[in-house]
């Protein structure tokens, strides 16, 4: 058992609940699976120690009610939450509150989500650590005045992004003075109705530019990195297929930017997992940091497929009060690993939500694949919630092996009673622009775009 945490309580569901009572329960912690009513039947309440219904189906009754979750610390007597993504898990002040309760929050602390989670001063804290930025407004904006005078500064086309955002939500493109004129206030309106604050700033639109993350891990004193992610297949602004690591970025490229990440991470006092995200202007080679999300992601175990380091695992020693068990020099780059998410999503009606019965279940198997997953045969999932469903992942020697095993575990698997997205990955993995890694974050939707009208092959 970690030194610390005694019995740990789950504030999530899902896969993600169940990676976290599978790390819990490799280091011999006892789980608390705290769920809504719609929850009852889940994987993750099969296989917790303990189980605690929060209230109805509604998130707002159930993951995202704090009293409701304090209440469950308290009544079983769990002394740690760990949050997951999503819900509370970037919520300062829902980790304040577990600490206040006398709980470790399974995280950094309050001050650092509050920090980073504003979108314009985790610039303003990147800029202080050297860390590059995308050119934009020194801070928030608040009205349309001060939003062309900046404008004039960052110059067009350009980004309007909320503050407080996410997601890709309250994020609009202005072509010129008067888009941006127009598109302004839409953006606000969104940003408030989104996350409560209004809030927005403005950055430099990069045409063809590529996601990039780098996964970080810190005790308080000192932070290392588990190299880069590439995240650019995404749809609506949400990843569908990552891989680590990057296939474009040279070695001095790679180690440039994964120095970055650890030089931010250590100035904040970072303790746990977290993601730093940056563009890649491919056209330039410049690299820029966006924002940093901190928290577990769901892409993580590509990072963990590659490095052999179990993230879930090093969140609750850290939490506990364990330094970090190894020094940069220790974790070295291993082949190449690729993530398809599987969600409960039509592909051919536009991606509508598909829940349903799983009727027929069968998951791949063989050298290099690993399924993150919490379904099973006969179980209903809900249409409360995200989508996701599961997380193919593989890994090889190379990225070539890599996708020749991605192939071989779509084929494998048999997923029934309801639309899901596995088809989708079926055909991306035949695009040669896919093999040659010739896409940047807009390349999907125009496949996809293709693809309805019949010109994707």
């Amino acid at each position: 058992m970690t030194q610390g945490i005694d019995k740990l309580l789950i504030a999530n569901r899902g896969e993600i609940a169940v990676r976290i009572i599978r790390a819990a329960k490799a280091l011999g912690i006892p789980t608390v699976a705290a769920c809504s009513e719609a929850d009852v039947d889940s994987l993750a309440v099969r296989m917790a120690d303990e189980v605690h219904v929060l209230g109805p189906a509604r998130a707002d009754k159930s993951y995202l009610n704090v009293e409701a979750l304090l209440g469950a610390l308290k009544a079983t007597g769990a002394n740690a939450v760990h949050p997951g993504y999503g819900f509370l898990s970037e919520n300062a002040d829902f980790a304040e509150a577990v600490v206040a309760a006398g709980a470790i929050f399974v995280g950094p602390s309050a001050e650092t989500i509050r920090r980073m989670g504003d979108k314009a001063e985790a610039r303003r804290t990147a800029q202080a650590a050297g860390v590059p930025v995308v050119p934009g407004s020194p801070g928030e904006l608040f009205d349309v005045e001060s939003a062309l005078k900046a404008a004039g500064v960052v110059g067009f086309p350009l980004l309007i992004k909320a503050s407080a955002g996410g997601g890709g939500r309250g994020i609009r493109l202005a072509q010129n003075a008067a888009q941006l004129a127009e598109e302004f206030p839409r953006s606000q309106r969104e940003a408030q109705a989104a996350f409560g604050n209004g809030a927005v700033y403005l950055e430099r639109f990069i045409g063809r530019a590529r996601h990039i993350e780098v996964q970080v891990l810190g005790d308080g004193q000192h932070a290392v990195h588990l190299f880069e992610r590439e995240c650019s297949l995404q749809r609506r602004r949400q990843k569908i297929f990552e891989e680590a690591p990057s296939p474009v970025l040279s070695q001095q490229q790679r180690e440039s930017l994964c120095a970055s990440a650890v030089r931010l991470t250590e100035s904040l006092g970072y303790k746990g997992a977290g993601t730093l995200e940056y563009l890649y202007d491919e056209a330039t080679g410049e690299f820029f940091f966006i924002e940093m999300n901190t928290r577990i992601q769901v892409e993580h175990p590509v990072s963990e497929l590659i490095t052999g380091i179990d993230l879930v695992q090093a969140m609750l020693r850290i939490a506990g009060g364990e330094p970090l068990g190894f020094k940069q020099s220790d974790i070295q780059l291993n082949g190449a690993a690729l993530q398809m998410r599987l969600n409960a999503e039509d592909p051919q009606r536009d991606f509508f939500p598909s829940p349903g019965l799983v009727e027929e279940l069968i998951w791949p198997q063989g050298e290099g694949i690993r399924v993150d997953t919490h379904l099973y045969q006969g179980y209903r999932v809900p249409p409360y919630y995200d989508s996701l469903l599961a997380k193919l992942i593989v890994h090889g020697p190379d990225r070539a092996e890599a996708l020749r095993r991605a192939k071989a575990a779509v084929e494998q698997t048999t997923l029934s009673g309801m639309a899901s997205t596995l088809t989708l990955h079926g055909e991306l993995l035949e695009q040669p622009w896919l093999h040659s890694a010739d896409f940047h974050t807009g390349t999907l939707e125009t496949w996809l775009a293709a693809r309805r009208s019949g010109g994707a092959a």
